[in-house]
């Protein structure tokens, strides 16, 4: 029996920012018998199965008020418990890790109706509303931002950070940026997190041939729901719906232009990236925008309104900050000073314990 492995139970759903640090972590326990729970057709059905076996529950988020909608999401939340509480039992697992979300509440419950420890990452610095009603219910709550600690029982919360995918922690000697960017010219990185930023890509595009007249490159990652892509045209503009190698383009990267999610923010952490931060306006409880300050606060970035962002502040800014080499210097200083590099091994680390206590 000493060399069965521990199986523990991954719930992580949605967007890149759930799935990535749960992918690190996983990562990071090689001698565990993984499995994950999700979400039939999102991220995870392309990321996960190549690795670990994927089980899907079908659960969402509650909407506001009493409806008829509202009971059928109850009545699929109460389905998914016992779904998850089967898996549970019938997979002999002894541990349950989830990064949050609507797929959070049913692992949560779940496994505590078993006694099965449960580890639960919340990487915002504001917590969700999930984090806050389930996180006292959990054995641990792990932390990516110290700010966070307020909201929740300070017993049962630890900062370790967020966990960023190993391509992170190798960009300075493994991986070579395959774009025709010439070495000695300011680079320009725009992304909105995995499914992009449409209100962004058009304040850049409107700001960008100031930057063209200033040397600068653009890669303009758009995501894959701009209607625009293609209206602009310029030999140093590379404009792409997405792209693999995220850490040697940041670490390459003079600054960027971002959304303030939280896995957004780890990874230009991560590489000492300057930043230019757009918290998105509609994310719950504004939450963007509390991931934004602690950036600020350590005068790793700027931050904007969206509302009260115009092209021509932006494009005044970022020339601001390309003719200011020091104060970039210094933002990349201090974006790295902000960082947890081993934040999977310490996340790792406080899962053994909790599992195997």
């Amino acid at each position: 029996m000493a060399n069965v492995p521990i199986k523990l139970l991954i719930a992580a759903s949605g967007t890149g920012g759930h799935l990535f640090p749960a992918i690190a972590l996983a990562q990071q326990l090689p001698e565990y018998k993984i499995e994950w729970l999700g979400v039939p057709n999102r991220l995870e059905t392309q990321l996960v199965p190549q690795e670990y076996p994927l089980h899907t529950i079908a659960v969402e988020g509650f909407q506001q008020g009493l409806s008829i909608g509202s009971l059928l999401t109850l009545s699929k939340l109460i389905g998914a418990i016992f779904q998850v509480r089967r898996l549970l039992q019938q997979g002999n697992f002894q541990g349950v890790f989830t990064t949050g979300g609507y797929i959070a509440g049913p692992a949560v419950i779940a496994a505590r109706s078993l006694g099965l420890p449960v580890v639960f990452h919340e990487s915002n610095a504001l917590p969700g509303k999930v984090t806050r009603f389930f996180g006292p219910w959990c054995s641990m709550v792990a932390l990516g931002f110290d700010a966070a600690t307020q909201y929740l029982p300070r017993s049962k919360n630890v900062c370790v950070g967020t966990p960023v995918r190993s391509q992170f922690l190798n960009a300075a000697s493994n991986v070579k940026l395959d774009l025709a960017i010439p070495e000695n010219v300011p680079l320009i990185v725009v992304f909105g997190g995995s499914q992009g930023a449409v209100a962004v890509n058009k304040l850049v595009r409107e700001s960008a041939p100031a930057w063209f007249d200033a040397g600068a490159y653009i890669v303009h990652l758009t995501g894959d729901r701009d209607p625009d892509v293609g209206s602009l045209h310029h030999p140093q503009y590379i404009e792409l719906p997405f792209y693999d190698n995220m850490a040697a383009l940041l670490q390459r990267a003079s600054l960027a232009i971002s959304r303030a999610g939280a896995g957004s923010l780890t990874e230009l952490a991560v590489c000492g990236t300057p930043a230019i931060l757009i918290p998105y306006p509609f994310a719950a409880e504004d939450h963007q925008a509390y991931n934004a300050e602690v950036f600020t606060k350590a005068g790793a970035g700027l931050s904007f309104k969206q509302s009260q962002l115009t092209a021509e502040l932006l494009q005044t800014q970022v020339l601001h900050l390309l003719q200011s080499p020091n104060e970039l210097s210094k933002m990349a200083e201090n974006a790295q000073a902000i960082a947890v590099p081993d934040s999977a091994d310490q996340l790792a680390a406080l899962v053994r314990e909790v599992v195997q206590k």
